[in-house]
């Protein structure tokens, strides 16, 4: 009998049906046999709204344990779950709508003033409350029975479409499939040694690749427990660590941590793990963090489209500065830019990956899809990388000009996009630059119209209600000129040069 392939999975790595699956600091513990029960309310109610396998369920709500449960509901249900980030605004939520076509859009009750009226003009079927208010799912879920059947899924059936914006501004949609889904969980289960008696603090937003697939997939399918917080918070994780053995994290996760001083070698004696990824570590952290608790961490290599792609090992040199190896079934190749020919030990080329973690392709962009892979199935991740005499990757440079700011993707011509259109501008440069806290800030380098003088805080003002809070610019800059090449292109390399010391006391050099 035909079965739901990631859930197949997940069923089979349950310990029992008593053991702990999640809990949260407010006290509310869910087991595996409660999950499962839970789970199967939500895909009763999905598909009683008139979900069919293949539909698209889009989320925009808070992280909590109801939005972990619901996302396995969709899993069950055959339908296509499409996290949104709650910090989007309605313009955003509009594209992402328009393009999906989702048949149900959940979100928080205090946002349904906002996005209602965005999900109508979209088309979308049932917009409705996660919790509270008229049209609630929760209030639905609580009636429904707890017999449901599984809906066939096949390891090539899609199962999530997660968005990721490209050089162009346009946000692409990444079609992940169970298949994609199961063998990254299972790859990265086998490298890190997750098992039953795992224990991860779940810090990470859940509308990422990381925070959604890695963290809750590898303990699901480990069997192991995890306990969510609804948000970074460093007080808060240093009073856990003793409770857990893992941490997932992204790189400003480290950096508040040691500033807090909350980590000890005492208190993280019972910690195993500790992994960062989504941003480059700074070797400096990482040598910081391992002198603070005695623990080295393990940082990672992914991006939305690949899942995981390599680790640092976890028995083994866990090396700063590199990313590690492949994963099991993972292949990695570096090639020239200029003529996709290897390139020689030692030398820096674009990474390019093969495997069975790979996406499908975009959503509804073939051209787009047909361009980012070769011929003989690799596909081009953008990102530059070097691979030392013993293996190690590591990631030198991005293609593809993205800015990845605490651990999430910003890429600058989206951004660059809406502030050409404000009064008083001409044109404008966004970049990146090195910031403690957050790897990257967001900095925007600005040409004035003539005659204009366009204030800081006024653009800033006008970007709070047109961009995500994390793509808006942590400063702004104002400029006679762009420097560009002799082909007209803006040498953005140029301005990250001239204010790398913007958020540090080092003087340019």
């Amino acid at each position: 009998m035909p079965e739901n392939c990631l859930f197949k999975h997940i069923r089979a790595a349950i310990p029992s049906p008593g053991t702990s699956f999640m809990w949260s600091p407010d006290g509310r513990t869910i087991t595996y046999g409660e999950m499962i029960d839970r789970s199967a309310q939500y895909a009763r109610v999905l598909t009683e709204m008139g979900l069919q396998p293949g539909d698209r369920v889009a989320v925009q709500a808070a992280k909590s344990v109801d939005v972990i449960l619901l996302y396995l509901g969709v899993i069950r249900a055959g339908g296509v779950y499409l996290p949104l980030n709650d910090a989007y605004t309605p313009a955003e939520v509009a594209y992402f709508l328009g393009d999906a076509e989702p048949t149900i859009l959940v979100i928080d009750p205090e946002a349904a003033e906002i996005i209602a009226p965005v999900a109508d003009t979209a088309g979308v079927s049932h917009v409705v409350s996660l919790t509270t208010g008229s049209i609630s799912i929760a209030a639905a879920v609580e009636s429904a029975s707890t017999m449901f059947q599984d809906v066939a899924r096949s390891s090539d059936d899609l199962a999530a479409l997660l968005y990721t914006s490209g050089t162009t501004g346009r946000s692409k949609g990444a079609m992940l499939t169970h298949g994609n889904l199961v063998s990254n969980a299972r790859a990265l289960k086998t490298t890190w040694q997750f098992d039953c008696n795992d224990v991860l603090i779940h810090a990470l937003p859940i509308f990422h690749t990381h925070g959604l697939f890695v963290a809750i997939n590898v303990t699901l399918l480990s069997g192991s427990a995890m306990i969510v917080l609804p948000k970074f918070d460093a007080e808060a994780i240093a009073d856990l660590v003793s409770e857990a053995t893992c941490l997932m994290g992204v790189p400003t996760f480290y950096t508040r941590l040691l500033a807090n001083g909350g980590l000890t070698r005492a208190n993280c004696a019972d910690m195993r793990l500790f992994i960062s990824g989504s941003a480059p570590l700074l070797a400096g952290t990482h040598h910081e963090f391992e002198r603070t608790t005695g623990h080295a961490i393990v940082e990672r290599y992914g991006m939305t489209e690949t899942n995981m792609i390599a680790s640092n090992p976890y028995d083994g040199e866990r090396r700063a500065g590199t990313v590690g190896f492949p994963l099991p079934g993972v292949a990695i190749r570096l090639v020239a830019a200029d003529t996709g020919e290897a390139v020689e030990p030692g030398g820096i080329g674009v990474i390019e990956v093969k495997g069975p973690n790979v996406f499908s392709g975009y959503w509804r962009m073939p051209d787009k899809t047909r361009a980012e892979f070769r011929a003989d199935g690799y596909f081009v991740t953008g990102d530059l990388g070097e691979i030392d005499q013993d293996g190690y990757l590591a990631i030198v440079g991005r293609g593809k000009d993205l800015i990845i700011s605490g651990g999430l993707n910003v890429y600058p011509k989206e951004v660059e996009t809406v502030i050409d259109t404000l009064a008083g501008v001409a044109e404008s440069a966004v970049i990146g630059i090195p910031h403690t806290d957050f790897g990257e800030a967001v900095v925007a380098v600005v040409v004035p119209e003539d005659g204009a003088r366009p204030g800081g805080d006024d653009l800033m003002t006008a970007l709070a209600t047109r961009l995500a809070r994390f793509k808006q610019p942590k400063a702004i800059l104002f400029v006679d000129s762009l420097p560009r090449n002799t082909m007209g292109k803006i040498q953005k390399n140029i301005l990250r040069d001239q204010h790398s010391s913007l958020f540090t006391d080092e003087p340019s050099s």
